[in-house]
C-alpha cells in the first residue's frame, strides 16, 4: 500500500512543479536526441571514410620488397667476427621485382581455410603522352573479376565495364583526375611510354574514381595480360598477390606466417593504415565525449530542480515523516521524481534522434572525393540507442539521489517548530 501512495506523492509533487519538470525532461530529450544524431553521424562518417582505403586494400600484401642484404660480405670473413663493423650506403644487389614461387603461393592460399579469396597484380611505372608533355603515371595490372569480388573495384568504376579490361586487349580504366587532364573520353586511344621507352596505344574504355584526387591523378588499371605485354614479362609475372581473409583481426598473424613460409615480404591491413584506425578512434572519442557531456549537463538541470522542491516542499516532507513515513520512503519519493523526468525523456530523445538522424541522411552531399555518395552518411546502429537511454537514466538517477538522500534527512520536529 505504501509503495502506491509514493508514486502518487511523487506524481503529484511533479505536477506541482509542471513547469520545471517539463523543462528538466526537455533537456534530458534533446540531450539524449544530440548524443544518437551525433554518434550515428560520426560512425557513419568514419565507415564512410575507412572504406575508402579499407575496402580496396587487402587484408595481407605479398611482394618482393628491394632492401639492401643483411647479410653482408664482411659478415661471412669469420677474421672480423668479434669486430662490430660499420657498413654505410649500402646499396641493393640486383634483384627482381617479381614474387618468387607463385605456384606454391596459390597452392597453399587455395587450401588455406582462413583465406576468403586472393587476387593478382602487376605494376608498371608509365608516362602518359599529352602531346610534348609526359605525364608520370602508374598502370597496375589486375584480375577484373577478382578486384571487383575482393575490393569492389566495379563501385569505383563510374563509366564503362571492369569486365572489359579482360574481354579488350590493350584497354585501360583511367583515374578521373588523369583524364581530366588528358581530355580524355571513353573510346579515346591514348599513348603511354614505359621506363624501357617503349610506346604503346590503349583504347580508354572507362573511368574509375578512387575518392583520393592525387591517386586518381596517376593511376590506372590494365588487365593482367596486358600490364605483362607492357613491361615485356611473360604470362606468369606477378609483382604483388593481394590476400584477402575470413577475419581482417587475424592478417597480422597469418602475414608473418606468409612471411616466413614463402620467404616474401608480407604487410598486413593494420600496419598499412594504423592512421585511419587512429583517426576513427579519435573521432568516436570525441563524439562520446561531446554526447556524455551533454547528458550529464541535463543531469545537472534536474539535480537544480530538486533541490528546489525539496526547499519548498520542507512542510510536506515533515507532515509526511510525521504521519508514519521513513526517511527512506522520501528517498523514493524523490528518486522515484527524478527517473520519470529520466526515462520520459529519454524515450522523447529516442524518438527526436531518429528524426534528426534521418533529416541528416537526406542532405544532400556532393563531392567529387566521395564517389557513390548523394547524402551523408549515418549509422543507425542500435547500440547508440541503447547507451543513450542507459546513459540518461543513470545520469538523472544520480541527480535525483543526492537531493533525495538530503530530503530522507529532515527532521520533522524541527520543520514543525520552525513554523
Amino acid at each position: 500500500m505504501k509503495t502506491k501512495h509514493i508514486f502518487e506523492i511523487a506524481k503529484a509533487l511533479l505536477l506541482a512543479r509542471s513547469k520545471q519538470t517539463l523543462v528538466a525532461a526537455i533537456g534530458v530529450a534533446f540531450s539524449v536526441a544530440f548524443f544518437i544524431s551525433l554518434l550515428g553521424f560520426m560512425e557513419g562518417l568514419n565507415t564512410l571514410l575507412d572504406g575508402l582505403v579499407l575496402n580496396r586494400t587487402p587484408h595481407i600484401r605479398l611482394f618482393n620488397e628491394i632492401k639492401p642484404a643483411a647479410l653482408q660480405p664482411l659478415h661471412l670473413d669469420s677474421t672480423y667476427k668479434d669486430y662490430h663493423p660499420f657498413i654505410s650506403s649500402i646499396k641493393p644487389a640486383s634483384a627482381r621485382k617479381e614474387v618468387y614461387g607463385v605456384e606454391r603461393i596459390v597452392q597453399k592460399l587455395n587450401t588455406d581455410k582462413r583465406v576468403y579469396g586472393w587476387a593478382p597484380k602487376a605494376t608498371v611505372q608509365v608516362f602518359y603522352n599529352l602531346g610534348n608533355i609526359e605525364l608520370n603515371g602508374v598502370i597496375h595490372g589486375i584480375d577484373a573479376e577478382q578486384e571487383a569480388r575482393l575490393f569492389n573495384f566495379k563501385d569505383y568504376v563510374f563509366e564503362g565495364n571492369h569486365l572489359e579490361l579482360e574481354s579488350r586487349p590493350n584497354s585501360i580504366v583511367l583515374g578521373r583526375g588523369l583524364a581530366n587532364k588528358m581530355r580524355a573520353k571513353k573510346g579515346d586511344i591514348i599513348q603511354v611510354s614505359t621506363i624501357q621507352e617503349e610506346r604503346f596505344s590503349l583504347k580508354v574504355i572507362g573511368f574509375f574514381q578512387s575518392g583520393m584526387q592525387e591517386i586518381d591523378k596517376v593511376q590506372s588499371y590494365v588487365s593482367l595480360a596486358t600490364c605483362q605485354k607492357l613491361l615485356g614479362k611473360p604470362s606468369n609475372y606477378i609483382t604483388e598477390v593481394q590476400i584477402k581473409l575470413n577475419e581482417m583481426d587475424e592478417a597480422p598473424y597469418v602475414s608473418k606466417e606468409y612471411e616466413h613460409l614463402f620467404g616474401v615480404s608480407a604487410e598486413d591491413i593494420q600496419t598499412a593504415n594504423a592512421q585511419f584506425e587512429t583517426g576513427s578512434n579519435a573521432r568516436t572519442i570525441i563524439s562520446f565525449a561531446v554526447g556524455i557531456v551533454l547528458l550529464i549537463v541535463a543531469g545537472f538541470g534536474i539535480y537544480n530542480i530538486l533541490n528546489m522542491m525539496i526547499y519548498e516542499k520542507m512542510d510536506t516532507i515533515a507532515i509526511l515523516k510525521a504521519t508514519g513515513f521513513s526517511g527512506l520512503d522520501v528517498k523514493k519519493i524523490f528518486i522515484a521524481i527524478s527517473l520519470s523526468i529520466g526515462i520520459a525523456g529519454s524515450f522523447a530523445g529516442v524518438l527526436l534522434g531518429l528524426i534528426f538522424s534521418l533529416l541528416i541522411d537526406v542532405i544532400p552531399f556532393d563531392s567529387m572525393a566521395v564517389p557513390g555518395v548523394d547524402t551523408y552518411p549515418v549509422d543507425y546502429g542500435i547500440q547508440y540507442y541503447s547507451i543513450a537511454v542507459l546513459f540518461a537514466v543513470a545520469t538523472t538517477y544520480f541527480a535525483g539521489w543526492f537531493p533525495a538522500r538530503k530530503a530522507s534527512s529532515v527532521d520533522p520536529v524541527e520543520i514543525i517548530r520552525g513554523k
